[in-house]
């Protein structure tokens, strides 16, 4: 996957996770989010399944990056101590 495709699943993937977790923030956190949650899932995914983040039009790979981003939130929110 290119350079351009890892940035726009990550923004797309940030922002699903923001919304599923109830998160605020602009783009640019949606972003972050979204490219380290799509490196963790990708992780996970390889480490478990053997199957890791692939392409841009695999459902395999927008599952691992919305899971992860969803784990990365989780994550900043038991370390921060935020509450809901």
């Amino acid at each position: 996957m290119n350079f351009i495709g890892w940035i726009l699943m990550g923004l797309i993937a940030g922002a699903i996770a923001k919304s599923i977790m109830k998160e605020g923030g602009g783009w640019l956190s949606s972003l972050l989010t979204g490219l380290i949650g799509g490196v963790v899932g990708g992780w996970i995914g390889s480490a478990i399944f053997d199957h890791g983040v692939t392409g841009f039009f695999s459902p395999w790979s927008w599952l691992l990056a919305i899971g992860g981003s969803v784990l990365v939130l989780w994550l900043r929110g038991v370390i921060t101590g935020r509450k809901r």
